[in-house]
């Protein structure tokens, strides 16, 4: 059986694509550069080997002078630098209109809507803002009104914070159904509706990483479609199908950390994974007709690192990561496909917490394969491209 293993590190760009003015980025945006520098360096042997160094100067990434698989540059072609766009445009749907953001806040008309929708009687902030600062800025109100904290960023989402120990969890995720559905139904164009539940930890506002859950638009087509439809099984760890919206997915497990997320999908390669537990219920077949979608999210460089402009921590994920791929190498098959790469840019260096857009790298991997410098490949659909190739 064919598989292709497709690991996305969120948000370690390489640098500024040549439109990035245009999404308020500057040109001095290098994700991974930056990271490496203020490190004095990564110990990454393993993506090293198969050629990270090779792709660009990264200060303690060295150039590998046999490498053993392939490597290059990717391009983004969709109008975007946010996570849904990057990853759709990988399972090969271009994003040629932009998803719509709001900078002074949502629209009266919608939040009017939400608020008699869910019937929680009111919102707090309603205004662009990093999720660790809001939640600790409104804590306090938010426990004396019960009312849910609504913000936005620079991305087009809509995120809902609450305490989950005064509003049930699961009362947070009827709120982002309700959401998504209002944004949908009114034509809103937005990518994203996160559910950011957190909980007092020692007397400090702490958001839940495993319980966060993406609601995305639905995707009109994508290869993930195409390996359902004939019989194939994606296997979707961590937030990939949020991402997708669950189109195109047989398979799917969360995760709250990239350690879990790591060691599910090395599972996952090994056939450890228990695949009767995770399954959907509309997957019928007992065993894959045509071959395997391993396709990982590892958010943690994004979210707790990237977003919160920390360099070290950001690095030490990096490092954790290559760990894992020697392992993940060393138990894939001959018909086995790895492919590394990210989905945008979060440069923890520069001024601001938002995403940034950049370029990417891409790592390729079989046993067979033949070292190559694939050079500067346009469009992030080049991964659609591979995994088509490798499972069909």
């Amino acid at each position: 059986m064919k598989r292709a293993i497709v690991m996305v590190i969120d948000s370690m760009g390489i640098g500024a694509m040549a439109d990035c003015e245009e999404f308020n980025d500057t040109f001095e945006c290098n994700t991974l550069k930056h990271v490496c520098e203020f490190n004095n360096g990564l110990n990454v042997p393993n993506m090293e080997k198969i050629g990270l160094g090779n792709i660009q100067d990264f200060k303690g990434i060295k150039k590998e002078p046999n490498p053993s698989g392939q490597y290059g540059t990717m391009l983004e072609k969709s109008k975007g630098k946010d996570t849904t766009t990057g990853h759709w445009e990988m399972a090969g749907l271009i994003s040629q209109k932009p998803f719509a953001t709001f900078p002074e806040g949502f629209p009266k008309k919608l939040i009017d809507e939400f608020i008699k929708e869910t019937e929680c009687k009111g919102v707090l902030a309603n205004r662009p803002a990093s999720g660790t600062a809001i939640i600790a800025e409104l804590n306090e109100e938010h426990h004396k009104t019960k009312y849910p904290i609504v913000y936005t960023s620079a991305d087009s989402v809509f995120q809902i914070a609450v305490d989950v120990d005064i509003i049930p969890l699961q009362t947070l995720y009827k709120w982002c159904e309700i959401a998504r559905r209002v944004l949908d139904e009114d034509n809103y164009n937005v990518s994203r509706v996160i559910a950011r539940p957190y909980k007092i930890i020692d007397g400090t506002p702490t958001r839940i990483s495993k319980d966060r859950r993406d609601y995305s638009m639905v995707p009109s087509h994508t290869i993930l479609n195409d390996i359902k439809s004939n019989g194939g099984r994606v296997i979707a760890i961590g937030k990939i199908e949020d991402i997708f919206s669950k189109s195109g997915i047989t398979h799917a497990i969360h995760t709250g950390s990239n350690k879990e997320g790591l060691e599910l999908t090395l599972k996952a390669v090994k056939n450890e994974l228990d695949l009767n537990k995770i399954a959907y219920p509309d997957y019928k077949n007992e065993e894959s007709q045509i071959g395997d979608l391993i396709f990982t999210n590892l958010v943690d460089t994004d979210m707790l690192y990237g977003h919160r402009n920390d360099a070290k921590g950001y690095g030490q994920a990096i490092e954790e990561i290559d760990t894992f791929v020697d392992d993940i190498i060393k138990n894939m098959t001959e018909n086995d496909l790895l492919i590394i790469t990210a989905d945008h840019g979060c440069d923890p260096t520069v001024e601001g917490t938002d995403h940034t857009r950049e370029k990417v790298p891409v790592l390729v991997y079989s046993k067979n394969i033949k070292p190559k410098d694939l050079g500067v490949i346009n469009g992030f659909d080049y991964v659609a491209k591979i995994v088509k190739e490798q499972i069909f």
